[in-house]
């Protein structure tokens, strides 16, 4: 991989608060519905841990400082609970911890949904491999700039950035649109998604985690990009990059990105809803879900 390393080491934090962007135009027919819910939970024992002297204990008449918000994630989420909320439309939910080095949740993980601007994820490591600038793939994910997303679309591959990224991180159900210059319609699943941040973290972390910390809450359009992860974390870190378009002919609404101390947890959740739902609905069910599976 040419300069990447290096390259993501940059951590310019550009903007303030959630990256999401808006790709007008951009959703796709309604997928076939999943002939049966699954939701499998995968369970792997965690590496010994060397054992340390008990803490001496504080006194009664000290108080200790606040606890911070546990970090966890609820491995019973109930399948069918989560389509509930999402009436009339679809969502897929996959956590993973990596801690625990396993997947927590997995539900309609393979179902495959327009990308919107989780993309622009495959688009940053395809410009800052190949010596793009820096600041502005940073822009383009905290501020979820489209103007500059089609630039570097254009200028760094178009659609082999889609196929040369799924090959080499392993993705399965990610797919480049079918009309080249619709970045936006680039077919992608939660397991995907997830699959894309663990490459992230492991493999070039620097500049694009740096611009998912700094996402803004509105984007450089205006929307507001705060629902699902960072409207229901509670107050546990996260980095996140979002995603919404409509209408051909659905609305999708996409919430991702890492979750807790340490970015304990990876988090996706896909949603697709139908176009009479409006955005601040479709928001308010992508962040309960969330809320669901965070506890």
């Amino acid at each position: 991989m040419r300069k990447l390393s290096s390259i993501f080491l940059v951590g310019l934090c550009v903007g303030a608060i959630g990256a999401v962007a808006v790709t007008i135009g951009h959703g796709t027919a309604v997928p076939p519905k999943a002939i049966a819910v699954t939701e499998a939970v995968t369970t792997m024992s965690e590496s010994p841990v060397a054992s340390s002297p008990a803490p001496t204990p504080t006194p009664a008449s000290t108080p200790g400082p606040s606890p911070k918000p546990e970090s966890k994630v609820d491995p019973k989420v109930d399948a069918a609970e989560l389509d509930r909320m999402v009436a009339g439309g679809d969502v897929s939910v996959v956590v993973f911890d990596r801690q625990a080095g396993a997947t927590t949740v997995s539900v309609h993980a393979d179902r495959g949904y327009t990308s919107a601007s989780l993309v622009k994820l495959l688009i940053a490591l395809a410009v800052l491999e190949q010596g793009g600038p820096v600041a502005q793939v940073q822009k383009m994910l905290s501020h979820s700039d489209d103007d500059l997303a089609s630039r570097f679309w254009s200028a760094y591959g178009g659609p082999a950035i889609v196929t040369g990224w799924a090959k080499k991180i392993g993705l399965t159900g990610t797919r480049p649109p079918a009309d080249p210059g619709r970045w936006g319609d680039t077919r992608i699943t939660a397991k995907d998604v997830v699959r894309i941040y663990q490459y992230v973290v492991a493999h070039a972390p620097g500049a694009i985690l740096a611009a998912l910390r700094a996402a803004s809450e509105r984007g450089s359009d205006g929307f507001r990009q705060y629902f699902g992860i960072p409207d229901a974390a509670g107050g546990r870190p996260w980095a996140v990059k979002q995603g919404w378009s409509c209408c051909r002919p659905t609305r999708m609404l996409h919430t991702s990105g890492l979750v807790g101390e340490d970015d304990r947890y990876i988090v996706a959740v896909l949603s697709e809803h139908p176009a009479s739902v409006d955005y601040a609905t479709a928001s308010k069910r992508v962040t309960t879900v969330v809320k669901a599976i965070l506890g």
